[in-house]
């Protein structure tokens, strides 16, 4: 993704500081195959009908959708829908596009797109998690974790893991893709306590969320994990390395930099979990991620997880995986079931007061700014406070429990908004966001289909609004 501005070096290996351990809070779509290896049975598909979802548009912006068009501040050619209040203008056709940006040239008449009813294949689960061949302990935890029915990416990937095969996984974040790695994982670890796991992930946000799920799924089994993310002295995950643990969870310049510090054991390393492998490679940490890899000692299982596969994905693959299972879940693209649309603003010292405009509509609950750098985040993120809107921001610069405290309040609902540079919000996965804003322009059009991707999450529907 583009936002160089808030990475610290490639990987920041040498900056990505600080490391969690869990002890402290304890006690308390069919499978199909990749080379030679044979697909997973009972795996079925079948087809619905069509399926209208109702969704309800702001108040504000339901106005000006459905009154009659009148002319835009530049005029609107022949068959466009444009939309004016406020000083600001909704746009169903894009006559000039915005400003030059160093990436690539965007059409902004790509941002329009009315959310659309989806006609699509639905996966039918063949198991129950109590078909599989798990510890009775760990399904007592999955079922006290609320799990019963297994998703489409859960029902392949974790016999298949159960079983000792090395496994491609194409699910979109938000499709149950964490459980369908930790659950095998931590299987085999009741088993055998000498059995270690690592899973690496692009973002410390993303390990934390992976983490807290560990947690919960391995609360009473004596199975200790260890988080080596940024936001704390070194020293501290050296120390809880150092003590006994089963699972580490961290990010590729992090694992890399304890790694060349002769911190990390890797005997007895039997689990290498891959999350969001194209994350990954878009941020610069395939490298560092090869580099980790080459060092890990002996037969390992690998588990690799991504959206896409790109060539360096492939080339990951063929160097690492042994006759893997590939298995397939992608979702639709996630602008099928968001609602987008432009605001253009003619008069750029008024784009302050429309977004104050529209976070006063009650429709506008969850809401999520993209802009460009840190400091547009920080200037912004005062600019609404002193209006009165309950608001928070991350970016690069943040440290980790600024960060962690501004995503716990967007989450619960105590902030209204939740203002973001790109690469602060990869990975994150916050339910109940209502509308995303793209406040500045991305660059590329890959950045915004990741932004909004953000809001319309399962079966919901969002709104994702670009400033222009």
């Amino acid at each position: 993704m583009y936002n160089k501005t808030n990475t610290s070096g490639r990987g920041a290996s040498s900056s990505d500081r600080g490391g969690y351990s869990d002890r402290p809070r304890r006690p308390s779509t069919g499978g199909s195959s990749f080379g030679r290896s044979s697909a997973p049975r009972g795996a079925s598909s079948r087809s619905t009908g069509s399926e209208t979802r109702s969704f309800r548009k702001p108040s504000m912006v339901a106005d000006l959708y459905d009154r009659p068009a009148p002319r835009s501040f530049g005029g609107s050619s022949a068959g466009s829908r444009t939309f004016t209040s406020r000083g600001m203008s909704f746009s169903g056709r894009s006559h000039r596009g915005p400003k030059r940006f160093a990436g690539e040239h965007i059409d902004v008449s790509r941002f329009i797109n009315r959310a659309t009813t989806i006609v699509e294949e639905v996966y039918t689960p063949v198991h129950t998690f109590g078909d599989f061949k798990l510890d009775e302990k760990l399904k007592d935890r999955i079922a006290a974790r609320g799990f019963s029915i297994p998703s489409p990416i859960q029902d392949q990937a974790i016999p298949n893991a159960i079983d000792g095969r090395d496994i491609i996984g194409l699910a979109n974040t938000g499709t149950g893709k964490t459980a369908a790695f930790l659950i095998p994982t931590i299987n085999k670890i009741i088993k055998d306590k000498k059995h270690k796991a690592i899973i690496i992930t692009p973002t410390r946000e993303l390990a934390l969320q992976i983490q807290k799920e560990c947690i919960e799924l391995t609360r009473g089994l004596g199975i200790f994990n260890v988080t080596c993310v940024g936001g704390a002295p070194i020293r501290f995950q050296m120390e809880n390395l150092a003590k006994t643990h089963h699972i580490i969870i961290g990010t590729p310049g992090r694992l890399k930099d304890l790694l060349d510090r002769k911190r990390m054991n890797m005997s007895n390393i039997g689990t290498v979990v891959l999350d969001e492998a194209d994350r990954m490679l878009d941020m610069g940490f395939i490298d560092d991620v090869r580099y980790f890899l080459k060092h890990i000692e002996g037969d390992r299982q690998m588990l690799l997880f991504s959206a896409t596969m790109a060539p360096a994905i492939e080339k990951l693959v063929h160097e690492f995986l042994e006759n893997p299972v590939k298995i397939s879940v992608k979702s639709r693209d996630t602008s099928k079931n968001v609602d987008q649309d432009i605001i253009r603003v003619p008069d750029k010292t008024k784009k302050l007061d429309i977004l104050a405009g529209l976070l006063k509509d009650p429709a506008f609950g969850k809401v999520l700014i993209f802009v460009e750098t840190k400091r547009s985040v920080d200037q912004l993120h005062d600019e609404l406070r002193s209006r009165g809107f309950k608001s928070d921001s991350i970016h690069g610069d943040k440290r980790h429990r600024e960060r962690q405290f501004a995503l716990k309040g967007f989450s619960e609902g105590k902030t209204q908004v939740l203002i973001a540079t790109d690469v602060a919000a990869r990975g994150l996965d916050i339910s109940g966001v209502t509308h995303v804003i793209n406040y500045e322009v991305p660059q590329t059009y890959d950045t915004y289909v990741h932004r909004i991707g953000r809001t319309g999450r399962g079966d919901n529907k969002g709104i994702a609004l670009t400033f222009v």
